[in-house]
């Protein structure tokens, strides 16, 4: 049996998948969100994709939880469908109230890698964590 790409493997992993769907539900229905909580579960879905040596994924659960550790909240923007400009440079969002929404989104995109236009977006939240 031929192995699959460990972008697709990685959230393959039961344990992985529990906790973002742990963080989707505490996102859905509480009405106060504990970063700090989230931050760990953040942390601990990065170590299995650092077995899995994922680095677009690892790097992007680096920087959310360390953007949330500074913030203590969500700034960042759901990527644009046309968030590439004319010379493939990524034009990034970032706002000023906390965006569940978009970190949701955000957790979708890692639990999800199947489809290169998640990992482009995953690559453009990257560059807004950077650029923040």
């Amino acid at each position: 049996m031929q192995k699959l790409s460990s972008i697709v493997y990685i959230m393959e992993n039961k344990k992985a998948l529990q906790l973002i769907s742990k963080i989707q539900e505490n996102l859905n229905t509480s009405k106060k969100i504990d970063f700090n909580e989230i931050i760990n579960q953040l942390k601990e879905i990065r170590e299995y994709s650092l077995e899995e040596k994922n680095p677009v994924v690892t790097k992007a659960l680096r920087l959310a939880y360390e953007h949330l550790q500074n913030n203590n909240a969500f700034l960042i923007s759901i990527p644009e469908d046309d968030s590439f400009d004319e010379e493939n440079e990524l034009e990034t969002t970032i706002g000023s109230e906390n965006n569940l929404e978009s970190f949701a989104y955000f957790l979708s995109l890692i639990a999800d890698q199947s489809k290169k236009n998640n990992i482009l977006d995953l690559k453009a939240y990257n560059q807004s964590f950077l650029e923040f």
